[in-house]
């Protein structure tokens, strides 16, 4: 039995040793070929970063009022957070807002900051290239070139592949599409509009309705809650008659395209956009569905039809409830269009991210955004999504670089006195427990190697930064995992003073001291993670750092410090409770004297002499206790 339990207990430590170099690999395998670096990321206090001032972008007359600006506030806080940026600070100045994060602020950070992330689905009334090409065919794709194209299937993913293969021949098909007619229109001058109809007497008490392209009014808020009713509206060919609208896209050059203005973006008129690489140029209708009718957005990698991954990624789409009616209607309208009128363009910011057509009828409200993503441009997109768009948009007034706002003096006294509390519990554990101090000492060792490891690892993958708050919260880390070692071998000297031989005692107090070791962590830890979805900035780390180490303490105890333990009561040192084990009984206190029945007592260790020794000892009278009474007489 002692046998099986010696190599459970090595196997246990086999385990420990596995963690601990799987985490000199991983960290050795970031540094050769990840880019990664042998220290933790510092935050912003110890190193110093990037600071932004934004500027609010706004119509002329609007009022930026408090609520706006905390919303703009919260979104970017949690944009920031999405992408890994610990530590980051984000603060209003005035009507302005300052963003502060760690290190150097990539370009794609900055935009997807400011940015206010205005996605709206359109469908696609016209597509041409970006530059000038012959005369363009039936489906105004010039032979040859690529066309952003895509499916979306009913079980609502969607692909946006770029085909090179002609999408029809040189000869005009006899079926005219809305392509022919926009390529006509674009050869041609601008068609004059055409003259407004007579009312009729009994219209005339009603209110003129704007007329947004021949024969076309405008929708109306009542219309527009109407799905047929508002597909049909923006899907509708007059679009291509109207001089606005040919003249926009006409004059849009995707080279020079300027900054769209989400303030006087007007849903209920087409608008002219360019894809993201900037080589089609699209004629989009008005706008059917809002990036706020989405219900979550999540990046992974493209599939197919039978769910099977794909190389490229995709950010995956959930329309809201109340939105699934609507985006199945739009499916099952456009799936009956010609191309490119059957195909939903998603417009994020002014720019045609994807314009995936229909296959089939979308009825649970879920779609794909795909194109040419890579996994962080995925995940940045959908993040921007998820939360929200801002209230407004925002340009960038100022950036520079900022120095640490905690001193190198101030970092080292606090290292300083994380490695003086060390060593005051070391000298402790050493005065109190001896010899057995030295598998604490060993078990905080590795207690701060696997924490100073993992946070290389979470800084390299999460970009996970330590700042001063986080190495408070590390000191006061080692308070709590002195805790669970003082518990475990206060209990096993209890057992001790019981009379138990040491081997049992180590059992039975880890039977009835790892209880107490584990419910004592899971209170730090629901402690500490209350804290960190409570609070922001540093002390989300301070939060952060305890929770990391409440984790490890429990794993360094249950997979180190007590089957070392168990080990070393297999020696004979430990096991008979040497003086200097901090497992000896008389230096616990323990009386070993034992009765033996017949008015005799035994002490282990004495020499032996008259009065009938026994193997437990010299044999001493014991007035105190009762004789033995023979069988049958009275005492």
């Amino acid at each position: 039995m002692a046998n099986a339990k010696s190599r459970t207990s090595w196997r246990t430590l086999g385990v420990m040793g596995a963690v601990l170099l799987a985490l000199l690999l991983g960290v050795f395998s970031t540094v050769q070929w990840g880019g990664g670096q042998w220290t933790p990321k510092l935050g912003l206090d110890l190193e110093g970063g990037t600071q932004m001032v934004l500027a609010p972008q706004v119509g002329e007359g609007v009022q930026i009022n408090e609520q706006q600006l905390s919303q703009a506030v919260d979104i970017m806080r949690a944009r920031v957070d999405s992408q890994g940026v610990s530590e980051a600070e984000v603060a209003t100045l005035g009507n302005n807002v300052v963003v502060a994060v760690p290190g150097e602020m990539s370009k794609q950070q900055e935009e997807s900051l400011r940015q206010s992330s205005q996605m709206r689905f359109r469908p696609v009334l016209a597509m041409l290239p970006a530059e000038p090409e012959p005369a363009p065919t039936a489906t105004g794709t010039p032979p040859g070139k690529a066309s952003p194209t895509g499916k979306a299937t009913p079980n609502g993913k969607a692909t946006a592949k770029a085909s090179t293969a002609p999408k029809a021949s040189a000869t005009p098909s006899p079926t005219r599409t809305a392509n022919a007619v926009a390529a006509d229109a674009l050869q041609a001058h601008p068609a004059a509009p055409s003259p407004a109809p007579t009312p009729k007497p009994d219209l005339l008490r009603q209110p003129k309705l704007e007329e947004v392209a021949p024969g076309l009014t405008r929708i109306t808020p009542g219309e527009r809650n109407d799905p047929q009713k508002l597909i049909a509206y923006a899907t509708n060919e007059a679009w291509l008659q109207a001089p606005s609208s040919l003249e926009a896209i006409q004059a849009l050059d995707c080279a020079k395209q300027a900054k769209p203005d989400p303030t006087k973006e007007d849903p209920d008129m087409p608008v002219a956009a360019c894809d993201l690489e900037g080589k089609v140029k699209y004629l989009l209708g008005p706008s059917v569905i809002t990036g706020d009718q989405l219900a979550d957005a999540s990046s992974g990698n493209m599939t197919n039809q039978q769910g099977q991954p794909m190389p490229g990624y995709q950010v995956n789409l959930k329309m809201k409830p109340e939105a699934r009616d609507l985006y199945r209607v739009v499916s099952q309208h456009m799936l009956g269009l010609q191309e490119p009128r059957n195909q939903l363009a998603t417009v994020l910011d002014g720019q045609v991210v994807s314009a995936p057509y229909f296959s089939g009828v979308i009825p649970d409200g879920q779609a794909a955004i795909s194109g040419n993503f890579t996994a962080e441009s995925a995940q940045m997109l959908a993040d921007q999504l998820k939360f929200g768009a801002l209230p407004m948009s925002f340009s960038v007034q100022s950036s520079e670089q900022i120095s640490p706002t905690v001193g190198g003096d101030q970092l080292r006294l606090g290292l300083l006195a994380g490695l003086i509390g060390l060593g005051l519990v070391v000298v402790y554990f050493l005065i109190q427990y001896r010899v057995l101090g030295l598998v604490t000492t060993a078990s905080l060792a590795i207690v701060a190697l696997v924490t100073y490891l993992a946070l290389v690892l979470l800084g390299w993958h999460y970009n996970l930064r330590l700042t001063l708050a986080g190495v408070t919260g590390a000191i006061v880390a080692i308070g709590t995992t002195a805790d669970s070692f003082i518990v475990y071998f206060e209990r096993v000297r209890d057992e001790v003073r019981e009379g138990r031989a040491v081997p049992s005692a180590v059992e039975t107090g880890w039977a009835r001291a790892r209880r107490t070791i584990v419910i004592s962590g899971a209170v730090n830890f629901l402690a500490a993670l209350v804290l960190y979805l409570l609070a922001a900035s540093n002390v989300r780390g301070f939060a952060f750092m305890l929770m990391l180490t409440t984790i490890i303490d429990l794993l360094v105890t249950f997979c180190f410090t007590h089957p070392m333990l168990h080990v070393l009561t297999d020696t004979k040192f430990f096991g008979e409770g040497h003086r200097w084990s901090g497992l000896s009984a008389e230096s616990l206190g323990v009386d070993r004297t034992r009765y033996l029945g017949r008015g005799r007592v035994g002490r282990p260790g004495q020499a032996r002499g008259s009065g009938g020794a026994t193997a437990a000892g010299t044999v001493q009278d014991a007035p105190h206790i009762h004789t033995a009474t023979p069988k049958g007489e009275q005492a």
